[in-house]
């Protein structure tokens, strides 16, 4: 095997291989920002009098949780400008995460629902509390709180989910290190250098959000 190792395109490209990773963090914390908003909002529907409402909350989790994540954004990707709707690649990256992270954060988010005992809600109601209220201050708050380790498992997933978006030329870092493996023909040394980030990149979320967790939401509720 005569294969030599040479490091030089990832030497000259870091400036751009570290703002893909930035380009990577920032999808990620958009498509779950959008994935919470989705999250919440299908769990009050799906807890709907309605049943049409509480069967269309299903059914889209169940459509997304079973189609490849690819699929979901060439969908958007191609299907939007058919009605008119033109976005750029990095927001369409961002809907696309929102909306297969918000399929998985209704069922993360209605588990810690379920969780909360029906003698609080009655408690809240006696209080004269609006059910919003009750949904908010005395299920929600406690629920995001237990299932906080599973959200965090969700963001980090999604994380790496954001490579995917390269397929639409969203910025991010395997888009960056496809540009530099075309560049330079050195495959090897650049998606050796990438795996490196991506792990770096979780692991440094992980001691991040577990600090928070152990500084700020080990202790009991107030």
């Amino acid at each position: 095997m005569n294969y030599k190792l040479d490091f030089t395109p990832i030497v000259d490209g870091l400036p751009i291989l570290l703002g893909g990773c930035l380009g990577t963090l920032g999808l990620a914390l958009g498509g779950m920002v959008l994935a919470i908003v989705i999250g919440i909002g299908g769990v009050v529907l799906r807890n709907s009098r309605i049943r049409a409402l509480r069967w269309a909350v299903v059914g889209f989790v169940e459509l997304i949780r079973n189609t490849p994540f690819l699929v979901q954004i060439y969908f958007i990707f191609f299907a939007l400008p058919l009605a008119g709707i033109r976005l750029d690649p990095t927001p369409t990256a961002i809907i696309a995460l929102g909306i297969n992270g918000g399929a998985y954060a209704i069922e993360i988010i209605r588990g810690g629902v379920q969780a909360i005992g029906k003698g609080q809600i009655e408690a809240g109601l006696a209080l004269a509390l609006h059910r919003m209220q009750v949904f908010r201050l005395i299920v929600l708050k406690p629920a995001l709180r237990s299932i906080y380790p599973s959200l965090v498992s969700q963001f980090i997933l999604l994380t790496l989910t954001t490579s995917v978006a390269s397929a639409v030329s969203a910025y991010e870092l395997t888009s960056v290190a496809q540009t530099i493996e075309s560049n330079s023909f050195r495959s090897f040394e650049v998606y050796g250098t990438v795996t490196v980030f991506y792990f770096a990149m979780s692991w440094l979320l992980m001691r991040m959000f577990g600090l928070i967790h152990a500084h700020y939401l080990s202790y009991p509720l107030k």
